[in-house]
């Protein structure tokens, strides 16, 4: 007898085939069956009229406070993931030393917006080594699998001090421990190792992480160390309107490697077709074999305004900044007074560096995002068009809007992937063979960006609701969130409903599939918020063979295990 079958479902096996009608039969966490009729199960799930597909693999998450305290790491189970991957974009918590454990913080809260007080009463630090982060992750209880790279500002700083935080060039001796401790990392199952040259991310206000500016030289020294291991990735967070300049080195390092490189990969305002040459780069190297990838996203990288949330236009106004200290229910009620919106209309605001300036002055890519949240919103939707309509002033609608739902309303700034106003542009790259699904940056920006329901949104989205362009498969949307992510981090025991591979899927109703709005809360340690996303359609999600969700509650299943990536294999 099986432990589960799940009967009657539209298979979707993750490989890009049709999908078909069939049962999938599971038994000590593999799958056995898929297609056909199975015997009799311990436990059976009728999903007549749902799909069946493998579970979400997002590559891109920054978990790695979180996944200390958090066995689900939700939202992102909320969402049908069943593999995550953290340690993104050159920031993290191990190798430390613990004259250095609040600086790290002080580092992922600027560069990721999770905040130091949550960090702070979170983190037990178990650890020192990168080694010892990973057993330490080994020991925790988890709903689904996880595995972590090595964060470069982390390692640098462990081994320089001051002088990396400085940006001092590394030394041969500092590049010959770097790549000792990197080789132990990997050798002890890291999944990669990850950098930033981006000019976005800061801390402390102006400050940029440790590796910003780190030479080709030291970067070609890290990037080697896992070639010579055998296994594991290179990511890179670009600095895009300068990543043409990267690309000879970065296709260097993946020919020498014969191992995945990969870079964020998205359109930007102000350099709006550099992702066409990009993606012909990444023709070019396909063709030469060479694993070149860009990372990109579903959808536009969205930035939340809300009374609640870290940005929005009223952020440095004085009055506002007194009233964001009230109970949050006395705040709103003081932002209703005619007197006191009339004092915030008048104020200038303080101190904001340019790019918040754009940011809050650009009415023409400011939207309401609603109940039923539009991620391709129309022009004549936006901030400018209402105003030009009724003949208000932008600000005036903004908070107006944003005191709608009892103050809680959202509103959306698409600041990536959005410079045409519209997603066709997405639809080349997300139908390109060298870029990979990622940038959901679960765990990450809590107080203004929740794109960690990518996984729901491209598959209700992409493959169903779009009605400003072309669709896109259903089996090439599962494809790309599995078996292709898999491919990318050596997950070669997932990612396909196949009889001899890890029992990690979804079964979904596919008519009730939606995504909710976002919302805040104030759950994380030390009563910290965070922006989450409920989705309804998820009738269960499976980890091991072990049901983990089932209707969107969490069955107190932890099956979930710490990946080790090794050579010529995965262990679990």
């Amino acid at each position: 007898m099986h432990d589960l079958v799940i009967r009657g479902g539209t298979v979707v096996d993750g490989t890009g085939q049709a999908s078909f009608t069939g049962d999938v039969a599971i038994e000590d966490g593999r799958i056995v069956q898929v297609g056909g009729q199975a015997g009799a199960g311990r436990r059976e799930i009728n999903a007549d009229g749902c799909l069946v597909t493998p579970g979400w693999i997002d590559i891109h998450t920054h978990y790695d406070g979180q996944a200390t305290w958090d066995p689900y790491l939700s939202p992102s189970t909320w969402h049908g993931v069943t593999t995550a991957v953290m340690g993104n974009c050159g920031v993290g918590f191990a190798p430390v030393k613990q004259d250095r454990r609040e600086w790290l913080i002080a580092v992922m809260e600027g560069v990721e917006d999770i905040p130091g007080s949550v960090l702070s009463e979170g983190i037990q630090w178990e650890w020192e080594t990168f080694p010892e982060y990973l057993d330490a992750l080994d020991r925790k209880p988890k709903a689904l699998d996880i595995g972590a790279q090595v964060p470069h500002s982390a390692m640098r700083t462990y081994v320089m001090g001051d002088r990396s935080v400085h940006h001092d060039e590394a030394s041969p001796e500092d590049l010959r421990e770097m790549r000792k401790l990197l080789r132990e990392a990997m050798d002890a199952g890291a999944m990669g190792f990850s950098t930033s040259k981006t000019f976005l991310h800061k801390y402390d206000q102006r400050k940029y992480p440790p590796g910003t500016f780190a030479t080709e030289e030291e970067l070609m020294a890290l990037g080697t160390v896992m070639g010579e291991a055998g296994h594991g990735v290179f990511q890179m967070t670009a600095n895009h309107p300068l990543m043409e300049q990267e690309i000879p080195w970065l296709n260097a390092l993946a020919r020498h490697n014969r191992l995945p490189v990969l870079f964020n990969l998205q359109q930007t305002d102000d350099a709006p077709d550099v992702w066409k040459q990009l993606l012909v780069t990444l023709d070019r190297a396909r063709e030469d074999g060479v694993p070149l990838l860009g990372g990109i996203s579903g959808r536009p990288l969205g930035i939340l305004f809300s009374w609640e949330s870290t940005l929005h236009p009223f952020v440095a106004h004085p009055t506002f900044k007194v009233l964001r200290k009230l109970p949050f229910e006395e705040m709103i009620a003081q932002l209703r007074d005619p007197v006191v919106r009339q004092k915030i209309m008048k104020e200038q605001a303080g101190l904001l560096d340019r790019r918040a300036t754009t940011l809050f002055g650009s009415f023409h890519k400011i939207y309401p995002l609603g109940d039923n949240p539009d991620y391709e919103p129309s022009p004549g939707n936006s901030i400018a068009a209402i105003a030009q309509r009724t003949g208000r002033a932008p600000l005036d609608i903004i908070y107006d809007l944003m005191l709608e739902k009892d103050g809680k309303a959202i509103l959306y700034y698409p600041s990536f992937n959005y410079a045409y106003e519209h997603l066709d542009h997405l639809h080349q790259m997300l139908r390109h063979e060298n870029t990979v699904n990622s940038l959901s940056d679960g765990g990450a920006h809590c107080g203004y960006i929740c794109d960690v329901s990518m996984p729901t949104f491209m598959l209700s989205y992409w493959t169903r609701d779009r009605e400003r362009g072309p669709r896109l498969p259903l089996e090439w949307v599962v494809k790309r969130q599995t078996s292709d992510t898999a491919r990318v981090y050596g997950l070669h025991d997932r990612g396909v409903l196949q009889a001899g591979r890890k029992a990690d899927l979804n079964i979904i109703d596919p008519d009730a599939l939606r995504l909710h709005c976002p919302e805040m809360v104030y759950d994380l340690p030390a009563g910290g918020r965070r922006l989450v996303q409920r989705a309804d359609g998820y009738l269960a999600t499976v980890v091991n063979g072990q049901p983990i969700y089932e209707n969107g509650q969490a069955t107190g299943a932890l099956p979930g295990k710490l990946l080790r990536s090794r050579a010529g294999g995965l262990h679990a």
